[in-house]
């Protein structure tokens, strides 16, 4: 189940909202003594976290499947860029549950989130890397404020009696407090100055299925991830540009095309009056998202 962009901040007693946490979507399923984790588009996570399936493992209930967010911090804020950084340096990792969908033997999409909730904080015995999502029913627009000023992402509101849907819904919507999207990397220009391997990566969404150029970005890189990005792009150089509209792409000489399979998350201020990104800032690769599904978000 997928949330939907919004810009209403409000307060509802048929609503809940929880943090909107920064990291990848991970699905947990326990059989017996097997456990699997899923991204949001079926890959497997057991090997990237190997710290997750021990813990869900060491539970009473023998078959369960839950829904969460694994999550590393920097700080007291969620970290997309240190969780995307684990494999080059240790960080520790949360999975932070938020739902609960079967439970011995028993599908329990159907019933009300809260109903699920509930079953999903007996069913689970949370001690650390096994954390439960704390939501407030009252006040979502002073949650808000509060998220913002404490530098969250923002909040996901729930509707509380909605039952749990495979696709994208609005009785999940995301109050973000600073904007950002997955974007696909379609080109990169040469590196200036004392860069080495890349200067900044274009970037584009798909739009009636062309991909459309929404601009470069050019910070939030270290060197390590400036070295895993030329090395990953190295591999997908095209001889044309793949994006549908040239007239807007940069005159920069010295670009290389890449084939665009390769997803980035990026923050940024807003979009401008033509479709461009305005402050972007490089957050990490997401993996866990196919290229063809990335749209701009409204």
């Amino acid at each position: 189940m997928k949330a939907t962009l919004t810009d209403r901040r409000f307060s509802d007693p048929q609503w809940i909202f929880e943090r909107k946490l920064d990291g990848v979507r991970c699905v947990a399923v326990r059989d017996d003594d097997a456990v699997r984790l899923r991204s949001r588009n079926d890959l497997s996570l057991d090997d990237r976290y190997p710290e997750l399936p021990p813990a869900l493992a060491a539970q009473a209930a023998r078959h369960y499947v839950l829904d969460g967010e694994v999550v590393a911090f920097d700080g007291a804020r969620t970290s997309f860029a240190r969780l995307a950084a684990r494999g080059r340096r240790f960080t520790a990792v949360y999975l932070y549950a938020f739902d609960l969908l079967w439970l011995d033997g028993q599908d329990l999409r159907a019933l009300p989130l809260l109903t699920r909730k509930d079953l999903l904080r007996q069913a689970i015995d949370f001690a650390d890397p096994l954390r439960y999502t704390e939501h407030r029913t009252t006040d979502g627009e002073a949650f808000y404020r509060e998220a913002c000023a404490q530098g969250w992402e923002g909040l996901i509101a729930k509707r509380a009696d909605s039952p749990y849907a495979s696709a994208r819904s609005r009785d999940w919507l995301k109050l973000k407090c600073e904007q950002g999207q997955e974007l696909v990397i379609g080109g990169f220009t040469a590196p200036q100055g004392t860069r080495r391997h890349l200067g900044a990566l274009l970037l584009g969404h798909h739009d009636d299925g062309r991909l459309r150029y929404a601009g470069k970005v050019g910070t939030g890189f270290d060197r390590a991830t400036l070295a895993d990005l030329a090395e990953r792009l190295a591999a997908r150089r095209v001889s044309s540009p793949p994006f549908a509209d040239p007239e807007r792409l940069p005159r920069t000489p010295g670009i290389t095309w890449v084939r665009p399979d390769l997803v980035a998350a990026v923050a940024f201020t807003e979009w401008t009056a033509g479709g461009m990104l305005r402050h972007p800032r490089f957050l990490g690769l997401r993996e866990d998202k196919p290229a063809a599904e990335v749209v701009r978000e409204r």
